[in-house]
């Protein structure tokens, strides 16, 4: 047997350890794992000089724009990003223009993004505003649902506890997760309201609007409107103590209840607030240090489930404002994330085995992408290929992002992504990306 390639001379992360092998690639799988001498034959021998080798990563919270919002990012740029960022699969918000929330957005959308993405991408839809078409949407591929809870932006009235709990419903009888940005949009408009009609316009100002109450609140709401629903709720970047003790209280209670926390809130706090400005303006915004050790603690106990970049690409000038409530909220993330959780392992602040676990493995669990995560024979050939052995600054000028700002730009981080393969083909290699577009795969529901 000729197989289509081999990776060899490679540090595999394997079932928890790193093991020196070789990967023989066959048809996009991983064919076989062992020594060189046991590999078949081969046209192609990918050297990897003895670089870590990790399963191809997945980035679940990541914002591609393109269509209405392509200037600050496509699909193209965005996925060229996350192959540079070792991403191998992303999972594409909804919050777009138009925005997807009905079988009809969604399929174009798809057919926009096949003839542009470099790795696999699955598709979020919002709620639709009939909640019958639920099912519908993920019959034409979605992987998940989202709900923002901060402002209105699927067709689903989110004052409506019935209606809510009705469209809960709806997505637990398709058995597909509902990812949640928690912040209740009452309190959070009335707070608003009030500092602009006083005038008040400033950083501290946003994050006066943006409480942690504002995200307990929500948090809270949903978890008790969907007792009785089974719907596997997923909460996005985290940022509050309070919010994770009400999420681990409802783990406890044996409910299908997940959370993520962004690079972002585990790195920087409200203190970097002056040294940034309104780069860092995002929403849940940065919290104090009381609340960022509270989200550490959760990431060592494993309460915590994963970690998502939130990538937010937007123009240079939408960042710029000195009135925080133009500002648009987020950073890009796509290419800083790994690099930092590296830079964390090797300060012995998070180990290997958990990195995994936050950027692959339990991202496969909670979105059922069963056939990839792990290095295994018969998965996916997605591999990240990192060098952790050599210290770079980062540096926004080589993002593919259109987006070339970052609060990270100048840190000193370990691991950098050396080669990034999707399905058996190499899309990134060395700084550049030497596969063309539409070389990436659509993840359909239907497809896990």
């Amino acid at each position: 047997m000729i197989v289509d390639s081999i990776l060899t001379n490679a540090k595999a992360y394997l079932n928890g350890k790193i093991i020196e092998c070789s990967i023989a690639i066959e048809e996009g799988k991983i064919s076989k794992i062992g020594k060189e001498t046991q590999m078949p034959k081969t046209d192609e021998k990918i050297n990897v000089q003895g670089h870590l080798v990790l399963p191809g990563l997945i980035d679940e919270h990541v914002h591609l724009r393109d269509e209405g919002k392509a200037y600050k990012e496509d699909f193209s740029s965005g996925t060229a990003a996350a192959a540079a960022g070792g991403f191998t699969t992303v999972l594409d918000m909804p919050n777009n223009d138009p925005v997807t929330a009905s079988p009809q957005t969604l399929r174009e959308r798809m057919q926009l993004a096949q003839r542009k993405i470099l790795v696999n991408v699955g598709f979020y839809s919002e709620f639709p505003s009939r909640t019958q078409e639920i099912a519908d949407i993920v019959a034409e591929g979605a992987v998940a649902f989202k709900l923002f809870m901060g402002n209105q932006i699927g067709g689903l009235n989110l004052d409506d506890d019935s209606a809510l709990q009705e469209a809960l419903k709806k997505v637990a009888e398709q058995k597909v997760p509902l990812a949640v940005h928690a912040e209740d949009r009452g309190m959070l408009a009335t707070n608003e309201e009030k500092l602009k009609q006083a005038q008040k316009n400033g950083l501290a100002d946003f994050q006066r609007a943006h409480t942690e109450t504002v995200e307990v609140k929500a948090i809270q709401r949903l978890l008790k409107l969907s007792e009785n629903t089974e719907a596997r709720l997923h909460f996005c970047h985290l940022s509050t103590k309070e919010g994770l003790n009400s999420i681990v209280a409802a783990k406890k209670a044996q409910r299908t209840i997940t959370c993520e926390v962004t690079p972002n809130h585990l790195l920087l706090s409200s203190d970097d607030l002056q040294r940034y400005g309104q780069l860092v303006i995002m929403a849940p915004p940065l919290r104090d240090k009381m609340q960022v050790n509270a989200l550490w603690q959760g990431i060592e106990d494993g309460s915590i489930d994963t970690i998502g970049s939130d990538h937010a690409p937007h123009a240079a000038s939408e960042k710029a404002s000195s009135n925080v409530w133009e500002v648009k909220v987020g950073v890009p993330g796509l290419e800083t994330t790994l690099p930092l959780m590296f830079t964390l392992v090797k300060k012995n602040r998070l180990s290997m085995q958990n990195m995994v676990k936050l950027l692959a493995e339990n991202v496969v669990e909670i979105y059922s992408l069963n056939d990839r995560g792990h290095i295994q024979e018969g998965k996916n050939a997605d591999f990240t290929i990192v060098d952790y052995r050599t210290q770079y600054k980062m540096d926004v000028s080589k993002f593919k992002s259109k987006a070339k700002f970052s609060p990270y730009h100048g840190w000193d981080v370990w691991g950098k992504v050396v080669k990034t393969i999707v399905n058996g083909q190499t899309i990134f290699d060395e700084g550049e990306i030497v596969a063309k577009s539409g070389s990436g795969s659509i993840i359909r529901r239907d497809s896990g």
